[in-house]
């Protein structure tokens, strides 16, 4: 169980009992007393619960943006069933521990619902919006973005300098940053001939972007790109994937992980054995786990982009337009797991 999801489960327990010994939470967590008193620390820390002798408390003080005012705060994501509902749980807890409500929306990566859902939240009466549209903003999105009429918060979107979003505040993962650690991972185990293997997505131009600067910084092979349909990988782009690995490409890097299991099945029917012929590292790590063998993946920090969002939301709410704007990225993690190895000799 990784420090995060301990952290969420402790929480948990103490909003709901008030009150929980140490010696319960070491059972229930599975953890020896030493590191669950370091993450007791961690949450003490920053005042999410109170330490007592053998156990700890719920805060007896409610945050001061509860105390002032309870906030509704909107938010817009393009799905509720893929990548975002960690998002969406980090974001919900942050804002319950400071007192506010959340209101959502699913626009199903739909520019004219986009506009139709944050229209809905903002006639409900929210107040802060934290935003996430369909496709990365661009000119189209000026006008509107100019006119929400309440403050916004980008999530999990670039902030392009100059673009319509570039005054906002925004939160997201650093997706270049989590592709350069899975590609470096690749070069370390000697792999010098690699793929990019990827969908149209509004995350995709940056985690191609980390790639090829690994590619380039490391002194690599001239990778390959190849391209998945939006349904999947399709039999022609499997035969691509097959002939680029008899090719001579050792590894591959895939956005996302969804893709990348159904390449892992498709790679097996045709005779290509993964990590031995090919190693595979995932992008996103939302079932790359589950995998036959497990997949190494890039994990980003999808319950903190929510959490930082809702902090960014709730200071802009109470300190208007004197507050200078953050561009906050959050670094991904890389798992490592069954699917890389170093090459055959």
């Amino acid at each position: 169980m990784f420090a995060e999801q301990r952290h969420e489960l402790i929480l948990r327990e103490v909003r709901e009992r008030g009150s929980v010994r140490l010696a319960e939470l070491v059972d229930r967590l599975n953890v020896s007393m030493v590191t669950l008193r370091r993450d007791v620390e961690h949450l003490a820390g920053q005042g999410l619960v109170n330490r007592v002798h053998g156990g700890i408390t719920r805060p007896e003080s409610v945050p001061a943006p509860a105390r002032e005012r309870s906030l509704t705060l909107g938010m817009l994501v393009p799905s509720a069933t893929y990548y975002y509902p960690v998002v969406i749980k980090g974001a919900r807890e942050q804002a319950e521990r400071l007192g506010a409500r959340l209101v959502l929306g699913v626009s199903r990566y739909d520019d004219d619902e986009d506009r139709t859902q944050v229209r809905q939240l903002v006639d409900g009466g929210i107040e802060g919006l934290l935003l996430t549209p369909s496709r990365q903003p661009d000119a189209s999105h000026e006008e509107w973005l100019a006119g929400l009429g309440v403050p916004a918060v980008l999530v999990e979107r670039r902030a392009e300098l100059g673009g319509p979003a570039s005054l906002l505040d925004a939160a997201a993962s650093h997706h270049a940053h989590g592709a350069f650690l899975g590609t470096r991972h690749l070069a370390e185990l000697g792999h010098r001939r690699l793929a990019m293997v990827t969908r149209d997505s509004p995350t995709a131009p940056r985690v191609r972007h980390g790639f090829l600067a690994a590619v380039r910084d490391l002194g690599l092979a001239e990778p390959v790109h190849l391209d998945v349909a939006q349904e999947g990988p399709s039999r022609e782009q499997v035969a691509d994937v097959v002939a680029a690995v008899r090719g001579g490409v050792t590894a591959m890097l895939v956005h996302n992980d969804e893709d990348a299991l159904l390449l892992v099945q498709a790679l097996r029917t045709a005779g290509v054995r993964i990590p031995e012929e090919v190693s595979l590292v995932a992008y996103d790590d939302e079932v790359a786990a589950l995998s036959d063998p497990p997949l190494t993946a890039v994990a980003p920090p999808k319950a903190a982009v929510g959490r930082c969002a809702v902090d960014l939301l709730v200071s802009r709410i109470q300190e208007g337009p004197r507050r200078p704007a953050q561009h906050v990225a959050l670094l991904p993690e890389l798992r490592v797991r069954e699917s890389t190895v170093a090459p055959r000799a």
